[in-house]
């Protein structure tokens, strides 16, 4: 029996690994460490008498018996996940775990005012949050969903909006327009320091702006070039240049006097904050819950 349990937890690693080709990412989604993982498997196919991986340095393959038992296994394995999870109809308070790549600003400004009543509703409910700005596979990096905004959404995953459409400004502190002027128009940020972002193809953003004719973007004069927005936000604070970004993100520091809007008739609404995730896979109960919680406080708007 106890020989039965082991190829049921182990198989259970089995799948992941097969899934993301990563010990490490499979470690993520599944707690485990990647030795741990490593040596789960090698105990796997040392019972069954077969090799199901090919392990390099760089890369993890399956074999052809790999290959066949990921093929049997895979739906069987879907639906005990699946009938396990259903169990949280029944349980006074309901359990899981939820991993979320977030950009960085929707983990500042739709997530941080939303947990503390998720908290205190599902106390047996463990968010993993890695808010990043660079794009990834959420599937292939282990995570139950993604939250970007609605523009860049994969366009196989299943999306719901979180947020009301966003409006893009710029800042700058009053030492830096004391020290440099305001600008009036947009070609007169020619003769300005402008903080610029790195995307994650490593191009340099264009900022985008609405004018008497319609939306248009520039390029803008940028000596220095930051790929995280809490960065850049410290740098405009120092008044080291002036900063394209979210109208939300600058609100707080607008109201203490700290940045000031400019170029204000300008600015341009883009796309709100979107969740998305796999059709593939049964939607955990502690992010249905998560998005049905952000979709009733709208702390974006809805």
């Amino acid at each position: 029996m106890s020989n039965t349990r082991s190829n049921l937890a182990d198989l259970t690693y089995f799948l992941s690994i097969a899934r993301h080709r990563s010990f490490r990412i499979a470690g993520l989604e599944l707690g485990v460490s990647a030795s741990a993982l490593s040596h789960a498997l090698k105990g796997l196919e040392a019972r069954l008498g077969v090799r199901l991986l090919n392990r390099t340095n760089r890369s993890v393959t399956l074999t052809a018996a790999g290959e066949e038992l990921r093929d049997e296994i895979t739906e069987p394995f879907g639906r005990i996940d699946q009938a396990v999870e259903g169990l949280n109809r029944y349980r006074d308070a309901p359990t899981g775990r939820v991993r979320l790549n977030v950009v960085a600003e929707a983990a500042a400004l739709l997530l941080a005012p939303v947990l503390p009543i998720f908290a205190e509703r599902y106390p047996d409910i463990e968010v993993d949050i890695a808010a990043r700005d660079q794009m990834v596979d959420v599937i292939e990096g282990g995570y139950d969903a993604g939250i970007r905004h609605g523009g860049t959404v994969p366009e196989d995953m299943v999306a719901q909006r979180l947020s009301a459409d966003l409006r893009w400004v710029i800042a700058g502190s009053p030492a830096y327009l004391e020290k440099f002027g305001t600008p009036e128009t947009p070609d007169d940020l020619q003769q300005h320091q402008c903080l610029a972002v790195r995307l994650g193809d490593d191009r340099i953003y264009r900022w985008e702006f609405e004018g008497p004719q319609g939306e248009f973007a520039l390029s803008v004069p940028s000596k220095i070039i930051v790929d995280e927005g809490r960065a850049m936000l410290a740098m405009a604070l120092a008044g080291t240049g002036l900063m394209f970004g979210l109208a939300p993100t600058f609100a707080p520091f607008v109201g203490r006097g700290e940045l000031r809007l400019v170029l204000d008739d300008y600015s341009t609404m883009g796309p709100g904050y979107h969740i998305y995730y796999s059709s593939r896979r049964q939607v955990p109960t502690g992010l249905r819950l998560l998005i049905d919680l952000v979709r009733e406080i709208r702390p974006l708007g809805l």
